[in-house]
Order: structure tokens, then sequence, then C-alpha cells
């Protein structure tokens, strides 16, 4: 279907759509960066507490990075499996950089296993849309009448 401009619905973006994307992307790094950077982050009040808010928030910030990556990646002729894996693949590198990143200061060390973290936080983020589409199918599955 085309609309009454000879433009696809859902494949047209505007450059300023896709520059805004990118600039929250940026922007999001950004503070990941910033928090990286940070010798001694707050903590909470018991240890293993301390651990799993912290995990959990990388997680979320990966999360949110991929997602970002994938709304400024949309609609650029790629099929939406390759858009979503370019998407995880570009949080996971910056999760790897921001690692060798946290080597440089003092009081911080990188771990592989928040790589991991960020890595699933992701994953998590670029599959979840899926959902809908499952759910779509299973609605449109008629039940079986006896």
């Amino acid at each position: 279907m085309v609309d009454k401009h000879g433009n696809v619905p859902g494949t047209f973006r505007s450059a300023w759509h896709v520059r805004q994307w990118w600039l929250a992307a940026l922007a999001w790094m950004g503070l990941i960066f910033w928090l990286s950077a940070q010798p001694d982050l707050p903590h909470a009040p018991e240890p293993w507490l301390d651990m799993v808010v912290k995990k959990a928030g990388h997680a979320v910030l990966y999360g949110v990075l991929a997602w970002l990556y994938l709304r400024a990646l949309q609609g650029n002729g790629l099929s939406s499996g390759r858009t979503r894996l370019l998407a995880f693949g570009l949080a996971v590198l910056y999760a790897v950089t921001d690692e060798v990143h946290q080597s440089f200061v003092p009081g911080r060390t990188p771990s592989p296993w928040d790589v991991l973290i960020d890595g699933a936080g992701a994953a998590l983020a670029v599959t979840r849309n899926f959902r809908p589409t499952l759910k779509r199918r299973a609605d449109s599955v008629k039940p079986l009448r006896g």
C-alpha cells in the first residue's frame, strides 16, 4: 500500500527522525562512559544487594542502549532480524570498550561477566518486540469447534 506521497507506510523516515535516535544513543553512551569513569559509585547497605543492584543496572543500561540503536537502525533497508542483530552487536561492542575504559579508572576493574550481563540486557531489549507479533499470530488462530 502506498500513501498519497508515494511512500510505503512504515518504511520512510526523515533524516531528522533517524538523527534524533542516533543523538539519543550517543547521549546514552555518554552517560555510560561517565558512570564508568567514577572511581567509586554509591553502595547498597548489604553486599549481596549492592551486587544485584549494580548488575541489574548494567543490564538496564545496555538494554536501553540496544533499544536506542534498534530505533536508529530501523528502516535502513536491512531485514528486521539483521537490524536487531546489528543493534545487539553494537551494544556488546560498546560494553567491551567500556570495560577497557574501566581498566584505566582507579578503583575500577574490567570484568568479562559485566559484558555478559550487558549482552543479556541488550538481547532482551532487541527481542522483546517479537512478543506482539507472536500474540497476533496466536489471536488469528481460530479455535476448533466440537
